[in-house]
């Protein structure tokens, strides 16, 4: 390769490549934001289309609905990632982002559950469904689009930009929300303040649109285009070919697998945490989830370009290392300081549940088709909902579930104001009523100087730096893994069965395993796992790329379509 080609590939991005690449993020923002607003609402979302169910599995079947637009990502990866192989990334993207917008747009006016019964969830989770094709099909595109604009040297620091739109779409979707409950009141947000968000997402799906048609293909892709090198079949060369298909496995495993738990807990489990089992009012836990977002998101860019240095796999898999170690400390940390009452209640206040421990079931239920009636399962849920530790002691043959918490008297599912009872218990204990005043509360956007709201926003900040490390440069990491000509379908598939699949059920699994083992903190074992489990994959089976020239296997296939002189000069040629 000559020093002129060198020089081409590795110079500086020009005015006109920034500009359509701000573009592609600006547009993916807007998609991130449609996609969020579910999880930032999970808990209204639980009340208003599950009201059939009791609160904690309301709250799961709310997060597995959260989650079912995860678990097709990676057909739509499938989908769109060819789609986008065969005709362009350009395209693709205008139909990924009117399949997201239109979708969001439609939860907003969907009537709820004491309205039209069972279909409401139906329609959600369908809605769900395609917001998850969608998405699937977008990560890939922007984050190829963007890596083909960038010089060799820089292509971490320049696809980190992708990176922050995530976490841009997440502070979005927190902003409007916060603006929404503080014009409309918290009653009335409940009540429809709502889906206020979901009806803005028409205003940014036009601005989405327009922004898109103003986007120029990626030059690599005109390049395989006007060569005739692209794949006439890129899921078959993707993934029918041990070759290319060994590289999706372990990307899979040796990267994205740890960056999607390490991600999914620290901004969104995170936020479940805090709401759910801290008890943590809502307009507190989006303030403090949004400043920790604004402090630490600068750590994409930051980490993105620093790979360009030294490397991705370091980055990348030292962030899913600490935050493996750290994820348990940190977490009781927050506790400690966002319900002081309430972690001491944990540490000091027994609470046990006597039964046939053979009846118990581990509460989690993807199909929603199961209904928790056994006695263990009703005393169990019921203790979860209040955040409560607990042990199941085994008594073999008793069929009732005995409640004692600490010193008060034990109390029986056969008694028929069992919740109400286990509720007082709970109370007269010494865990803090639902008025406890040494909960975490901010009074305004800027309430942020108080020792106790400083830590908590600081241990927020810490774990979405965390998150900074293994996604800022995931995306550099995947692009120079594949050749061009089947780049989007083959780094899109890992990418989303990662997220969607290890990451979107994060948070249903955890809390399933909370309401299973009644510790709080033992749903934080799944990401510990799964994230510890990826370094050692990937330390030996997943390659440095920093220094890899994406074009090369480019040149490589168009010599072999044209010939073996097609580099050669004119006058070498017979």
């Amino acid at each position: 390769m000559s020093a002129t080609t060198n020089a081409a590939r590795d110079r500086a991005m020009t005015p006109e490549e920034r500009k359509v690449i701000l573009a592609s993020s600006l547009g993916t923002v807007f998609e991130w934001y449609d996609f969020y607003l579910y999880g930032s609402l999970a808990a209204i979302i639980g009340a208003k289309f599950f009201s059939m169910y009791d609160e904690t599995t309301r709250n799961i079947f709310a997060l597995l609905a959260f989650a079912a637009g995860f678990l097709v990502r990676p057909f739509g990866a499938l989908v769109f990632g060819r789609l986008g192989d065969l005709v362009g990334r350009k395209y693709t993207f205008l139909v990924t982002i009117m399949i997201m917008g239109a979708s969001t747009f439609i939860v907003g006016i969907l009537p709820t559950s004491d309205a039209i019964g069972i279909l409401a969830p139906v329609i959600l989770i369908v809605l769900r469904l395609l917001q998850g094709l969608a998405l699937g099909g977008e990560y890939g595109g922007a984050a190829t689009y963007v890596a083909e604009h960038a010089p060799n040297n820089r292509r971490g620091f320049y696809t980190s930009f992708i990176q922050i739109t995530a976490t841009a779409g997440l502070f979005l979707s927190l902003i409007v929300i916060l603006a929404t409950r503080s014009f409309t009141g918290e009653a009335a947000f409940a009540d429809w303040g709502w889906r206020v968000p979901f009806l803005v997402s028409i205003v940014l799906l036009g601005i989405s649109v327009w922004i898109r048609m103003q986007m120029e293909e990626s030059p690599a892709f005109r390049k395989m285009k006007a060569e005739g090198t692209g794949s006439k079949a890129p899921l078959t060369e993707a993934f029918g070919q041990w070759k290319n298909a060994k590289i999706a496995l372990f990307a899979l495993l040796g990267l994205v697998m740890g960056q999607a738990v390490v991600w999914y807990t620290g901004q969104f489990y995170a936020l479940f945490f805090i709401s759910s089992i801290l008890k943590v009012d809502g307009f507190t836990t989006n303030m403090m989830i949004a400043w920790s977002l604004l402090l630490g998101s600068g750590g994409f860019v930051l980490f993105g370009w620093l790979s360009d240095k030294i490397g991705r796999k370091p980055i990348i898999l030292g962030g899913c290392l600490i935050a493996g170690l750290s994820f348990f400390p940190l977490f009781k940390l927050l506790s400690a300081e966002a319900n002081p009452a309430l972690s001491q209640a944990h540490q000091t206040i027994v609470t046990t549940v006597e039964v046939d421990r053979s009846s118990c079931s581990f509460q989690f239920n993807p199909t929603g088709t199961s209904r928790f009636t056994q006695p263990c399962d009703i005393a169990k849920a019921r203790l979860a909902a209040l955040s409560v530790n607990y042990s199941v002691v085994d008594k073999p043959g008793q069929r009732d579930a005995v409640v004692t918490v600490g010193s008060q008297p034990p109390v029986s599912t056969t008694q028929p104001n069992f919740a109400a009872a286990v509720g007082t218990a709970v109370t007269a204990a010494g865990y803090p009523a639902a008025s406890n005043p040494t909960v975490v509360r901010m009074s305004g956007p800027f309430d942020i100087f108080r020792e106790q709201v400083a830590v908590s926003i600081a241990v927020l900040t810490i774990l979405v730096i965390f998150v900074t490390m293994v996604y800022g440069p995931i995306a550099a990491a995947l692009v120079e893994l594949f050749p061009t000509r089947i780049r989007y379908t083959s780094m899109s598939l890992p990418y989303h069965i990662g997220n969607g699949w290890f990451g979107g059920l994060l948070p249903a699994t955890s809390f399933a395993i909370i309401a299973q083992t009644g510790d709080v903190y033992s749903g934080l074992w799944y990401p510990v796992s799964f994230a510890l489990a990826c370094v050692v994959i990937g330390i030996f089976m997943v390659p440095e790329t920093k220094d890899r020239d994406i074009f090369a296997d480019d040149l490589g296939a168009s010599r072999k379509q044209r010939g073996p002189h097609a580099l050669e000069p004119e006058s070498s040629l017979p």
